[in-house]
């Protein structure tokens, strides 16, 4: 039976599993639209009021399902507000499809109304742009976005100008199934065979993994107890190594914590494993370094690696393990768990400190999160100190996850993700961590999980400024000029919107507040009104105040010795 390409293009995407789109109605879209209204309900439209937090939505979404979501914009400004939220997707490794649709073919190159070039917007932010031109061209191109969209993890999209999306087609179906699943790859047994000597032969290995080992996370705890390395993790491997893991040893950067820096520049081999950190000024110069990634591409991008291995973590590390010898040898590894457990205590001193007259101290306040979520709880952090508190005091248990804008580093992400999170899991708690500078930027969201009714949780840390940027301008030696917001009491705007809103500025209130929160039904947001100049060290400062804690203790040591020794004479 005949379909228009618009229909053949709902079909392809119910086929290919897709279950929500999400977009804003545009008359260029008007095609689509109604295709999905005529899909027996089998794609849901959700209705966001800003493109790009359907595309943050769509991808949050593809990342908890664990299979692909999509999102579409209307000709010019409508598309033009999805590529912030696409470069996230594309840089997450979300599968996502994506449909920009265009004004009329006989209209481009004439500065029509709404006219851009989607073909040059889009080519950074995608794995497969297709553009389509005839009617005839739509389903294959649709098919190879959508397969780029699984096999290459990121965003595979389409141009479909809107007169092309009412077109009839004849043969609206390819014969054959959309690929979906990622092959799995080892690297060649002499690079294996290579690897093996170098772990025997080193005694200070540091396992240093991402999201990439999320599929071989035992395998890697497995290696990790086989030879005795400490492990540490890039902010998107939190969520896979942190919990139940007695080799762990925390982050390096400056969401760092713990004493994973100076394992790293201790060791004489590195192995990093499903992880391409950007920040490559914090890996060691003069160790011996593996990276393994099954995306050649990443290989000593970040570090310069002695051996480079393509391969998935999975399958190369549960091939590798039964290639090498047992570690005997524990003196590195307990080294470094004493020094973490030291620099752990002094990270946990804000938990016990009064509250002072500023404000809260967001420390305290992301403590009490982390202690009443639920245990297979989803955590969405806006991109800014929100990281720092998460990644240092939101304790990671096996089935939670963490979702957050890695490694476009976004503001705005967090009430969107949460809202496509809560979509893709509706039977598990979602807590975003909200910034009140990205709040701001995407507060209408806050209608789009009233609309859909999503018991979404909202913690917003209120500190009134753009506070990472405050904290690197001071650190700078810059005066923090123009970091500062006013605000307004987050928790009325949000019974004003149909949420369950409260604003909190005692500490005495934090918990009870984030209780009512979670027991209420539907979505909710607290207001913490909380401390900018929270301290927040690096893990280099946290070491100087271990050495100065040494120091004052040995000289300790030694008055009493010479009061000891003055008693005797």
């Amino acid at each position: 039976m005949p379909q228009t390409v618009a229909q053949n293009l709902v079909s392809l995407m119910i086929d290919a599993g897709v279950k929500r789109i999400y977009g804003i109605v545009g008359d260029s879209a008007n095609a689509l639209i109604d295709a999905i209204h005529h899909s027996d309900g089998k794609i849901a439209f959700i209705n966001v009021r800003n493109e790009e937090a359907g595309a943050f939505a769509a991808g949050a979404d593809a990342d908890i399902s664990g299979t692909i979501s999509a999102v579409f914009g209307s000709c010019g400004p409508g598309s033009l507000h999805l590529v912030n939220g696409l470069y996230d997707c594309n840089r997450n490794s979300a599968s996502v499809f994506a449909v920009a649709t265009h004004i009329p073919q006989s209209e481009i190159g004439s500065r029509y109304f709404q006219e851009t070039r989607p073909d040059w917007i889009f080519a950074d932010c995608t794995k497969y742009l297709g553009y389509a031109t005839t009617a005839r061209q739509m389903p294959r191109m649709a098919e190879l976005a959508i397969q780029a969209a699984f096999l290459e993890r990121g965003v595979g999209m389409v141009i479909l100008p809107g007169d092309v999306a009412r077109e009839t087609i004849d043969k609206p179906m390819l014969p054959h199934p959309i690929a979906r699943s990622r092959p799995v790859s080892l690297p060649v047994k002499d690079d294996l065979d290579a690897l093996a000597k170098r772990i025997d032969e080193s005694r200070k290995i540091v396992i240093y993994g991402g999201a990439g080992c999320r599929e071989g996370r035992e395998e890697v705890l497995a290696l990790s107890r086989k030879i005795n390395a400490p492990i540490a993790w890039a902010y998107r491997g939190m969520d896979v190594f942190e919990a139940d893991n007695p080799n762990g040893i925390g982050m390096i950067g400056m969401l760092g914590w713990g004493a994973a820096l100076r394992a790293l520049h201790e060791c004489d081999l590195l192995l990093m494993l499903g992880t391409d950190f950007p920040f490559h000024g914090l890996f060691p110069a003069d160790t011996t370094i593996v990276q393994i990634d099954d995306t050649a591409s990443q290989l000593g991008r970040r570090a310069m690696v002695d051996m480079a291995l393509v391969g998935d973590v999975k399958t190369t590390v549960k091939t590798l393990l039964p290639m090498i010898a047992e570690h005997s040898d524990r003196s590195f590894l307990d080294d470094m768990l004493a020094l973490h457990r030291d620099m752990l205590r002094i990270m946990a001193a804000p938990l016990s400190e009064p509250q002072n007259e500023r404000a809260l101290s967001p420390e305290q306040v992301a403590n009490a999160i982390d202690e009443l979520a639920d245990k297979n709880a989803i955590f969405t952090v806006d991109t800014g100190m929100c990281n720092i508190w998460s990644a240092r005091y939101l304790n990671m248990k096996k089935d939670q996850r963490l979702l957050a804008s890695f490694g476009h580093g976004s503001m705005a992400n967090a009430l969107p993700q949460a809202i496509g999170a809560a979509l893709a899991a509706p039977d598990r708690q979602v807590i975003a961590l909200c910034g009140d500078g990205g709040l701001t930027m995407l507060m209408g969201e806050l209608l789009t999980a009233v609309e859909q009714n999503l018991p979404v949780k909202l913690m917003v840390f209120n500190n009134s400024s753009r506070a990472m940027v405050h904290r690197e301008m001071h650190d700078a030696g810059i005066e923090p000029w123009g970091a500062e917001v006013k605000n307004p009491d987050f928790g009325a705007v949000a019974r004003a919107m149909g949420l369950y809103g409260e604003r909190v500025e005692k500490a005495e209130d934090i918990r009870d507040a984030i209780v009512r929160a979670f027991d209420y039904p539907g979505p909710a947001l607290i207001d913490f009104v909380t401390d900018l100049f929270a301290d927040a060290p690096s893990p280099q400062d946290v070491m100087k105040r271990l050495e100065k804690e040494k120091t004052i203790d040995t000289a300790r040591d030694d008055i009493e010795t010479t009061r000891e020794l003055k008693t005797r004479i």
